[in-house]
């Protein structure tokens, strides 16, 4: 900062600026000593509104720069988008993209909560999934000296579109997995009902269950609720946006990553290597999966701090 211009200060008056400049006097002790303010720009944001608009972004983070002009405009201190968001900027906030993540609205919560708490050793989950060839192997981490990225053992193949891909369905319990079905072609209502046909009453081993799926269209159509309640089969209401709280989804996991380290090379490898891994999975490993299902429940309604009348309503 500086002081006011000298063609707009008297000849006396400069020089006593200049002197007391010399011998090291700080602009403000001058300023104040002298009574002549400082020149420069005012500052178009006060202290009391960069306060405000930080007090707004920490209680609401998704309002947009926009928004909060608006509002100072409201009080009475018209600034810019680019003053505004330097003066967030400066405590230490800033605009990122949001991460994608599943709306769970308290309805979805609670029913959520509700489920867990049934007898969860007799549900039959299920789902699909999708395994690439090599898609298993796109990222992988190497030991190697400056200079090697391209050796031969440095690399893993690629071909274009993954080299193929196989579409699985399976299901398991507490007591261990059901069968495991690659399904061949498109996918449909049609061929979902086949699935369950000929594979699911078989996975239960003639235990009585309660049937999980998801709200696929596959799974809701009407020749797929008609073949459930023809063959008497109880199905879990399951909540909408649930497909994280799936155990199955970390059974999944664990086929993916025993195929890691077979690294099939072919669709005919990563068949038969899919099918070993899912035979080697023990019923202590499904167990533990269903069993922590109510503390993952538990732990997402914590998390977003549902209240207790919602819960009990």
């Amino acid at each position: 900062m500086r002081i006011m211009r000298s063609k707009e200060l008297p000849e006396e008056l400069r020089d006593r600026i200049v002197a007391r400049h010399r011998s090291g006097q700080g602009y403000k002790k001058m300023s104040a000593a002298l009574k002549v303010p400082k020149a420069g720009r005012p500052a178009k944001l006060s202290y009391r509104g960069r306060r405000a608009l930080v007090r707004e972004v920490n209680k609401n983070p998704k309002i947009t720069v926009a928004e909060l002009q608006r509002c100072r405009r409201e009080m009475g201190e018209s600034c810019s988008k680019s003053t505004i968001t330097a003066a967030i900027h400066q405590s230490g906030l800033y605009g990122r993209v949001a991460r994608r993540k599943p709306l769970l609205s308290a309805r979805h919560m609670k029913a959520h909560l509700k489920d867990s708490k049934m007898v969860i050793n007799k549900i039959l989950w299920s789902d699909e999934t999708k395994i690439e060839l090599f898609g298993l192997n796109s990222k992988r981490y190497v030991w190697r000296k400056p200079g090697t990225a391209h050796h031969l053992s440095n690399t893993v193949s690629t071909v274009k579109h993954g080299g193929g891909s196989i579409m699985l369905w399976g299901c398991f319990s507490a007591a261990g997995t059901g069968r495991l079905v690659a399904i061949e072609g498109k996918m449909n209502a049609a061929k979902y009902r086949d699935i369950l046909d000929i594979n699911l009453l078989q996975s239960a081993l003639g235990r009585r269950f309660t049937f999980q799926q998801d709200n696929d269209p596959k799974h809701t159509a009407k020749i797929t609720k008609e073949w459930l309640h023809n063959n008497g089969i109880t199905v879990l209401n399951w909540p909408a946006n649930s497909s994280d709280l799936n155990p199955i989804e970390d059974l999944w996991d664990i086929v993916k990553r025993k195929l890691r380290d077979a690294r099939p090379n072919t669709l005919d490898e990563l068949k038969a290597a899919i099918e070993a891994s899912w035979a080697s999975i023990t019923p202590q490993q499904c167990h533990r999966l269903i069993t922590a299902m109510p503390r993952r429940i538990e732990a997402v309604i914590s998390a977003k701090r549902i209240p207790d009348q919602v819960l009990s309503a």
